[in-house]
């Protein structure tokens, strides 16, 4: 058997917030409880498990999406008025990056999200 990611643990200030947000923003399906945890599925079936804490360390999320699933998640951060940056130290703000195409937002508990239309190294 391959070895394959099966869920992570995101750490939240508010479990059902953050994960409806990235449910929403990546247009996949509702968050589910399973136990304390709210997941939110991914379509390779790595499931993000958000996590109430008291304390968040940001930490980092990389979403591969197609160009159609790069418009779309684009387009729905951009109706938000969330801010949005090309580079992961978030110094070229309103941009997108040219590795494919790309770019990073943060969630509500300061997450920094990216999408990105090519792996790194292909």
């Amino acid at each position: 058997m391959a070895v394959l990611l099966n869920h992570t643990i995101v750490p939240a200030t508010d479990k059902k917030a953050g994960s409806e947000f990235i449910a929403e923003i990546l247009g996949l399906g509702p968050p589910t409880a399973f136990g304390h945890f709210m997941c939110v599925e991914t379509a390779n079936g790595v499931s993000l498990d958000y996590d109430d804490r008291r304390e968040v360390t940001s930490h980092h999320y990389a979403f591969l999406v197609s160009e159609e699933e790069f418009d779309a998640i684009f387009a729905r951060v951009r109706e938000r008025g969330l801010a949005y940056w090309a580079d992961p130290g978030h110094q070229r703000p309103d941009q997108i990056n040219g590795n494919g195409r790309g770019f990073y937002f943060e969630d509500p508990s300061g997450h920094n999200m990216e999408v990105l239309t090519r792996a790194y190294g292909s």
